[in-house]
């Protein structure tokens, strides 16, 4: 075997999985992660098809079951708190929900003791060369790699040092999103609630076995210019844009304030021609996001993770690379195209449109169509079959 020893950016959910997989197939991973600890909190996360089979292959579907959120109804309800229209537990959360820290910390443990993890530290220079890779840090030696891969996200390091521009790959939706931990004031057990204004969407849903909850912000706009890195730069762009909103806003703006898990972006995609260039690959949303819109970001991190690494095991870095990219291209087309066209029914533009969402949602059961829209989600799922590769089963 060649190419034993890898250098992984990202220590979220897909950089630990590929280590995962890395280690089970005897190769050497190092992950480099900027924070300095694991990063907790975040949103909800789904999971759907052929990536729970990839979890039960490697032993922690049960794990990340014992963690699921257990998601009932989400309501809708107007600036009095009154019920406007209520959706099934699977419209929102898949076929199983885990708060993405959760999700971080189980996979940490399962790699943390076979896997050399560096955190507060990042890659500052990829030298890649026909024998290897030199990688310089922001903090450490410069050390020596057969090769590196790119966990590192939307804003990608990996990807702007070696391919180019992040502006070059993404693709924004036209919609922007916070989220992070408040109190459970509403009482909220194991249910969500969502209130609408043109454009703009506030939520709350119970978390943790309702021990705590997550306030969610949505809006529309088209090309904020922020700083991903400058956090209070991005609460005030929250406060602004729902200054003046009803329902329960105020609040969950107040509890902002001291929240200690804060994330804002834009619900965005990355189209790449290709997921690799010389000994560098990418994975996950560095690779291929496909905005929080489609709900299918970690299933595409957890495939795209057990495929890179079984590809790995089974040739040298160029053909497993290609291998890899024809595995996971039409997988990654379905679940981004799931995500366009989304918006408009979580984020209603205007009145007009809340009331037609609204309305929609009330018919839904008594449409002919319904199973089709419910099942969408789930066929996105599944549109990759995934390969047995050796040392795959737990």
């Amino acid at each position: 075997m060649t190419n034993r020893r890898v250098l992984i950016s990202g220590a979220s959910v897909a950089g630990p999985a590929f280590a995962f997989w890395l280690h089970r197939h005897g190769f050497t991973p190092t992950v480099v992660e900027r924070a300095p600890e694991l990063r907790d909190g975040g949103y909800a996360v789904d999971f759907r098809g052929a990536s729970l089979r990839v979890l039960d292959r490697m032993g922690l579907l049960e794990q990340v079951e014992a963690a699921a959120t257990r998601m009932g109804e989400v309501t809708y309800v107007d600036g009095e708190d009154r019920p406007l229209v209520v959706t099934p537990p699977t419209f929102q959360s898949g076929e199983l929900e885990i708060l993405r820290g959760d999700l971080s910390r189980i996979l940490h443990e399962a790699t943390k003791d076979d896997v050399e993890y560096v955190f507060g530290d990042s890659i500052t220079g990829v030298l890649d060369r026909d024998d290897g890779v030199t990688v310089t840090f922001e903090h450490g030696e410069p050390r020596e790699f057969d090769l590196v891969v790119g966990a590192d996200g939307l804003h990608s390091n990996v990807r702007s040092l070696v391919f180019g521009d992040e502006s070059r790959y993404r693709r924004d939706l036209g919609y922007y999103v916070s989220i992070f931990t408040v109190p459970n004031h509403l009482g909220l057990d194991h249910t969500g609630r969502f209130y609408n204004e043109p454009n703009r969407t506030i939520g709350v849903y119970s978390a943790r076995d309702n021990a705590e909850a997550k306030a969610l912000f949505w809006f529309g706009s088209q090309g904020i210019d922020y700083d991903h890195r400058d956090v209070e730069q991005q609460r005030r762009i929250i406060e602004e844009t729902f200054s003046g909103c009803g329902w329960e806003t105020s609040k969950l703006l107040e509890a902002m304030r001291g929240a200690p898990d804060f994330y804002f972006d834009s619900a965005s995609q990355i189209v790449l021609d290709s997921y690799s260039r010389g000994r560098v690959a990418l994975v996950g949303d560095a690779a291929y996001c496909a905005a929080p819109l489609s709900g299918m970001g970690t299933s595409l991190a957890i495939v795209g993770a057990y495929v890179l690494a079984g590809e790995l095991a089974a040739a040298d870095h160029t053909t497993a690379f290609a291998a890899y990219e024809r595995e996971m291209r039409g997988f990654v087309d379905v679940c981004q195209k799931l995500a366009q066209g989304n918006g408009k029914w979580f984020v209603p533009p205007t009145r007009a449109w809340i009331r037609l969402r609204n309305l929609n949602y009330k018919l839904l059961p008594y449409l002919p169509w319904r199973k089709v829209i419910e099942e969408m989600p789930l066929k996105a799922g599944n549109a990759i079959t995934l390969k047995e590769y050796a040392a795959a089963r737990a």
